[in-house]
């Protein structure tokens, strides 16, 4: 047995499994650092597992079959597991941002099989600046969290003080 054929990963590709698993970690850093249930090792797994589908689907196509049906299973797939993640807590629905970050890691898995490794980091890149961006905004105005976008804590406090006034 070859050195070289202990570490082939063939149709698969160390760079590319690399940059998923560090594309995930990216946006798994910022979540994790916010004590968010998508965390580090779930957007690794998550990025990492759709590049895998994703490159042995386009690796077993046939004239009969058709790669971009598994992308579609994906979607609807990673849709199911973001809604695990969104709740309902005392009338106000929490999770809705992991659920979209998991939807978008799959995506950034589809971009490192099918577009570019550099693609995917730069989409990774624009995520966090997305997810970390909007905080900003919220701190520098309170434009920002009005109607729903106000934080949880926020809902909770108004529901205790309902309460209070309204058995005083």
């Amino acid at each position: 047995m070859e050195f070289q054929s202990i570490f082939s990963l063939d149709p698969l590709s160390w760079s590319e499994l690399i940059a998923a698993i560090f594309c995930g970690v990216i946006v798994g850093f910022e979540r994790q650092l916010r004590g968010k249930p998508v965390g580090i090792r779930t957007s690794a797994l998550i990025v990492m597992g759709t590049y895998i589908f994703i490159t042995v689907s386009l690796h077993i196509s046939t004239e009969a079959s058709d790669p971009s049906r598994i992308i579609g299973q994906i979607v609807t797939g990673i849709g199911f597991l973001g809604a695990g993640v969104m709740l309902a807590k005392e009338g106000v629905v929490v999770g809705v941002t992991s659920a979209a970050t998991i939807w978008v890691l799959a995506a950034i898995g589809v971009c490192v099989s099918v577009i570019s490794e550099i693609v995917a980091i730069k989409m990774s890149i624009i995520v966090v600046a997305i997810l970390y961006g909007v905080d900003v905004l919220e701190a520098c105005s309170s434009l920002f969290t009005r109607g729903v976008h106000a934080k949880y804590s926020h809902w909770r406090g108004k529901k205790i003080d309902a309460q209070v006034v309204g058995d005083g």
